[in-house]
């Protein structure tokens, strides 16, 4: 799941991990400062530079990128765990990382989170109070270019800001519905079915 800063992925996230079991949340690694209220090991790992750089020369990321001067990475090593558990993982990287990790896993699912009103984006980013106007100006910059990506997502998801519970019951949807996706059944059951 993706989409500019300040289109409510968070929000999202918490109100879908409130409602599905087999669904792990994978905690990205930032070399950027923890936001007040921020836990370690609960929104992010927080890292140094150097310490991520060592961790990505040794292919500890299945994707990273750079984003407002701070560098983000998906670590392997838990998605391959919750997935080998049987476990649905649900990520929120930035919209390149995503795109990264679609290349590199055709089967995952990309929905991509807007609000309503492009404007909410600066409300919500200034609401945080956790950023100086220059970093607020350079993420909305950094969003109107996302925005250029959303055709390369598998869902558009439109974060109302007077009905968040919508987006959550819409996010739910589609993890309802691409669980009963053919391919996604054993063979076995499939043989089983057309046997009956």
């Amino acid at each position: 799941m993706s989409g500019p800063s300040g289109a409510g992925k968070d929000t999202l996230v918490d109100g879908l991990r409130l409602r599905h079991q087999r669904l792990k949340y994978s905690v990205s690694a930032t070399t950027r400062a923890p936001r007040p209220g921020e836990r370690e090991g609960i929104e992010y790992f927080f890292v140094t530079r150097e310490a991520f750089e060592a961790k990505l020369a040794e292919g500890g990321f299945i994707e990273h990128r750079s984003y407002n001067d701070n560098l983000y990475g998906t670590p392997r090593s838990f998605i391959n765990e919750a997935l080998l558990d049987g476990y649905d993982v649900i990520m929120k990287p930035e919209v390149n990382g995503a795109i990264a990790i679609k290349e590199r896993f055709p089967e995952a699912v990309l929905i991509f989170i807007v609000p309503d009103r492009f404007s909410l984006l600066q409300t919500r980013l200034e609401a945080r109070r956790t950023e100086t106007n220059d970093v607020i100006a350079s993420r909305l910059a950094i969003a109107h270019e996302e925005l250029r990506y959303v055709r390369l997502f598998d869902y558009l998801l439109v974060n109302e800001e007077a009905q968040p519970h919508v987006a959550v019951e819409d996010l739910e949807a589609i993890v309802r519905a691409e669980r009963m996706r053919i391919y996604r059944y054993p063979d076995t059951r499939i043989k089983e079915i057309e046997e009956n």
